[in-house]
Parts: structure tokens; sequence; C-alpha cells
């Protein structure tokens, strides 16, 4: 089997070096394109006016400066063009990628843009427990568990044009109380919290940061899966039609 690894938080992050000694454990045929740098919150984005550059860092190891989607196009497209994947696996990413989280994530898109392509994609982000840990996010429950919830996600049917989002609770992994598949939740958008500050001439600059997480009646979400104490298995697809409004809204026109 042959694994092409990237992700978001960049080729240097500690979240990547777990996701290639996970990727170590199921294949010896291991591929690496990944952002050079951090691009968190870069969703599904694509560079179209600026020069796309790659750097060989290894055999079957490369950096590309741009988006992850950026990085899959170039694997798929180019360094990987005669030895195409079997699978992808885009992560670990510092922080779950839950609810709507998923439209802005870097990882989850790189997995999208393998599920366009007809490769079976796979997302892996670890939770943490509190804002401001940086590097210092400990990736032993994705390290431990990923393998486990890898295994029975290799043979099993993925339909066209679909992806498997996955994610890791905060804590010990032996605190894991198992794994639930779920569907993906959504928060209160109160939840955006602006920083504001002012730089040494005195013009303001704003960081966006979140306030606590809102639950969702019934515990049936990804959100509370890792509230919970489980990991969260999210099968997710691309077509984002909503069927239900198709005819009421063709009703209002006429013309």
């Amino acid at each position: 089997m042959r694994i092409l690894l990237t992700n978001d938080d960049g080729i240097h992050a500690p979240g990547f070096a777990v996701l290639e000694r996970i990727a170590a454990q199921l294949s010896d045929d291991v591929w690496v394109v990944a952002p050079a740098e951090e691009q968190s919150g870069a969703g599904h984005s694509l560079t179209l006016s600026t020069p796309i550059r790659l750097r060989r860092h290894g055999d079957k190891r490369f950096a590309v400066r741009g988006t992850p989607t950026d990085a899959v196009m170039l694997a798929l497209a180019h360094v990987m063009k005669n030895t195409p994947p079997d699978l992808i696996l885009s992560g670990v990413n510092r922080g779950a990628n839950l609810g709507e989280d998923v439209t802005y994530s870097g990882t989850v898109s790189a997995a999208m843009e393998g599920a366009l392509a007809g490769v079976r994609s796979i997302a892996l982000s670890q939770s943490y427990s509190r804002e401001g840990m940086g590097d210092t996010v400990p990736f032993a429950t994705a390290e431990s568990w990923a393998p486990k919830v890898l295994a029975p996600l290799l043979d099993a049917p993925f339909a066209p044009g679909t992806l498997v989002n996955v994610n890791f609770p905060a804590g010990d992994p032996a605190d894991v109380k198992g794994v639930r598949v779920c569907r993906q939740g959504i928060r209160d958008y109160g939840r955006l919290r602006i920083v504001e500050r002012k730089d040494p001439r005195g013009y303001p600059y704003f960081w966006f940061g979140l306030a606590p997480m809102v639950e969702t009646p019934g515990h049936s979400t990804d959100l509370e899966a890792i509230a919970d104490g489980y990991i969260a298995v999210t099968p997710l697809h691309l077509d984002l039609t909503h069927d239900a409004g198709l005819a009421p809204l063709a009703e209002r026109f006429t013309i």
C-alpha cells in the first residue's frame, strides 16, 4: 500500500512527525508532500496568483510553499504522477477539527482534495485541553489509537466523493472510552471571539479566537463525542447540495 502524507501545520510540525510514525506501521512505501509552513485555516484554498515552489528534502519527501490543497494537487499530478497513492492521510492536526471547523480546516481540505481525485482519504486531528499550548500539545492519544482506528478504514467501502474525519480526545490514551461513529456537529456562531491589540505605532490589529464550545442536544455529534472522551469518526461528503431545498426553491421560479 502506497501512502501519501500531508497536513496544514507544516512539514516540520510535531503532529506530522507523529503521522509519519503512524504511517510507518501501515506501510513501507510512504510519501510526504506537505506545506513548507503552517497553513492552519487555509481551508480548501489553492494558489492561483503566485508561483508554487516545490522543494525536495529527501527520498519521497517534499515541501510545498503553498496550501494543503496545493500540496495534494502537486503530489497527485506531478510528484506521484506515475506512482499514485492508495491512501492519503492528513494530519495529525494540532487541535480538533469538529463541527463547522471542517470548512476552515486545511487538514480536512487536504483529504477533500484526495477524495475529489478518487483516493481513499482520512483526516486526523488531536484535541487539546486548553489554549496557548503551542508545540507542547500532547499527541500521545493520536499516536496510540490511530493504528487501531485506521485498520477498519483501510478496506472499508468509501462512496465516491467521500472522506473520513477522525478526531482524538485530549487526555491520556488509557482514558479513551472508545470510538463513536457520529455526524458532524455545528456550534453557535457566537463562539467567535475577537482580540484587539495595538502595534508599537498605535495602530490596531486583531486575532481571531474561540469561546468555550457550545453543546448540541442529544450528544450525537462529533462535538459531544470528543467532550465525552471518545474518538470521533465522521464520514463527510463533498456534495454540498441541500436536496430538501431543491423543490421549494424551484417553485419560486416561473421564468
